[in-house]
């Protein structure tokens, strides 16, 4: 947005950008409040930018050595109790794949130009 003049943008542009800034603002903030008990205010907001202003994409998992790295406060220790307790709630084991597969190629109507069904 601050690359073009604004005449040159669309309307829809300057409304997902809006969202984008205030989504940006608003995780911001709630990283500064949820780090704000466990380090100096200075720290947490340093650290609240760091993670929210773009620097990985959605997706990329920051290790705990990472986060350590950046001053987040990771404990990695899990008492034996709570492994115990984990015990008594198995996870189901996945029947099927997450990914189905189709041994052939489907077509719809306009693509074949008949019903799938052989119509």
């Amino acid at each position: 947005m601050k690359k073009k003049p604004i005449s040159e943008v669309d309307d829809a542009t300057l409304i997902k950008a809006d969202i984008a800034e205030k989504a940006l603002r608003q995780v911001r903030e709630t990283v500064q409040e949820l780090l704000g008990d466990r380090m100096p205010p200075e720290q947490a907001e340093r650290l609240a930018e760091t993670l929210s202003q773009g620097t990985w994409t959605h997706d990329y998992p920051i290790t705990a050595s990472e986060a350590k790295q950046m001053g987040l406060p990771v404990n990695t220790e899990i008492p034996d109790a709570f492994l115990q307790l984990m015990t008594l709630y198995p996870q189901p084991t996945r029947q099927s794949s997450t990914v189905e597969y189709l041994p052939r190629r489907r077509f719809g109507r306009e693509e074949s130009g008949s019903s799938p069904r052989g119509g």
